[in-house]
């Protein structure tokens, strides 16, 4: 992690632990977390400066909250932060929905997060469909999210080269990801990465926790079936 995705990390725990003593200040802390998205917005499209410095806005607002006495919260050492792990998530991501939230949460809370965005030629192959959102939109889109640090495309070819690029310390598997974590940490190991391969176990459940079932309720709401269409 470079010094300003520390600095954005750091943040990011302190308004986790923050207590509010006096809920008139409350504009004050969403103002501090308005610019800790900004930060990450700007960090996430190469623009560290604007990132350093947004963040910078938001630090001094806490600052400024607890040496009045309306907040506690705790600061940690850069060190500790440079020890947080990378976790790398890896998808499609076309039309986001709550199952995608519910991986990308689970990530954020082992670590920093990089998440892959794959490429429209190998989103195609997997999907054994044609992609409608291109890659550099879904990218636009994922990298807005809280939980998401940083997003890197992936490369059409194969698809585990992205390890010599992201050099994570974790992967988060999704739960219908059709891939072992044998066969991960296997192709990982081969271009010089020792990762940690986890798997979110289920699926979040609700009636539109999939891209498969929101395209199927857009044909029957639009078409009435597929050959309408």
């Amino acid at each position: 992690m470079d010094r300003v995705a520390v600095y954005i990390k750091n943040l990011e725990e302190a308004l986790e632990s923050l207590v509010l003593k006096d809920s008139a200040y409350r504009h004050i802390v969403e103002l501090a977390s308005a610019y800790l998205k900004d930060s990450k917005y700007y960090y996430s499209i190469g623009d560290k400066e604007t990132a350093l410095a947004t963040v910078s806005y938001a630090e001094g607002l806490l600052d400024a909250l607890k040496m009045i006495g309306a907040a506690a919260f705790v600061w940690k050492r850069p060190s500790e932060i440079k020890n947080t792990r990378t976790v790398m998530v890896a998808g499609t991501f076309e039309i986001l929905h709550p199952g995608h939230l519910a991986y990308l949460r689970e990530a954020w809370r082992l670590g920093y997060v990089v998440a892959v965005v794959s490429s429209d030629e190998n989103a195609e192959r997997s999907k054994k469909r044609k992609i409608v959102i291109p890659q550099q939109q879904r990218a636009e889109v994922l990298s807005s999210l809280y939980y998401v640090h940083r997003v890197v495309q992936g490369r059409p070819g194969d698809i585990f080269d992205i390890f010599e690029e992201v050099k994570p310390d974790v992967v988060l598997l999704g739960p219908n990801q059709n891939v072992s974590e044998d066969m991960v940490r296997a192709e990982a190991k081969k271009r010089g990465v020792d990762a940690e391969i986890l798997r979110l176990p289920e699926l979040k459940q609700c009636e539109l926790c999939s891209t498969t079932k929101i395209i199927q309720k857009i044909v029957a709401t639009f078409c009435g079936d597929a050959s309408q269409c």
